[in-house]
């Protein structure tokens, strides 16, 4: 019998940590991790707090796809020097807060939408071997227009807020102009669920 295909969570053991830059939303870690007896080595990653995404759509998901469209952002990011098409999301704002509520307030602040329903869809790690980053994934359905008190700053100011066809979402990654990991992995998710 073959072993399960999952991935397994359960950290080495740590010898040491220290913040190697203290930055205004993440920091910098360095772990020396005992590896194995005898093995040790030190990693440095962005210690991240979580992420909550929201792959909001409308249309019958259990019909014809091209009867389905999804709400798509678009945004700059500069790391990446790219204004990139990609799904709402954004940071969990404090330790322990609920994935499922920062996706229904991100969600209100970057588009203008409500979700009538939001259930679980998946999680990914985008970068695991340079960020603690997990990110997870909602489908909203029923949408309403939502309002918000919320003034958006920086590279928010200019997010762009618009409905595309599943299809046209589709036939864009796999053309390669679609890039968003996040965005990506979460319509070929709803895809593989048979939509």
């Amino acid at each position: 019998m073959s072993e399960a295909l999952r991935d397994v969570a359960g950290a080495r053991p740590v010898t040491s940590r220290s913040v190697v830059h203290r930055g205004a939303i993440w920091d910098v870690v360095r772990d020396e991790v005992d590896f194995a007896p005898g093995v040790a080595f030190a990693r440095e990653y962005i210690a991240h707090p979580g992420a909550a995404a929201i792959l909001a759509v409308d249309g019958p998901l259990d019909g014809d796809p091209s009867q389905v469209r999804v709400l798509l952002i678009r945004q700059y990011r500069h790391p990446a020097a790219r204004t990139f098409w990609e799904l709402p999301a954004g940071l969990l704002d404090h330790e322990g807060e609920d994935p499922l509520e920062a996706a229904g307030r991100e969600l209100a602040e970057e588009t203008g939408y409500a979700a009538g329903s939001m259930r679980h869809l998946l999680d990914i790690h985008p970068s695991a071997g340079s960020s603690s980053e997990l990110i997870r994934i909602h489908l909203a359905t029923d949408l309403t227009r939502a309002e918000v008190d919320f003034e958006r700053e920086d590279e928010e100011s200019e997010i762009e807020v618009r409905w595309a066809r599943l299809p046209d979402v589709l036939g864009a990654i796999r053309a390669g102009e679609l890039t968003n990991a996040t965005l990506v992995a979460a319509v070929l998710a709803l895809r593989a669920l048979g939509t």
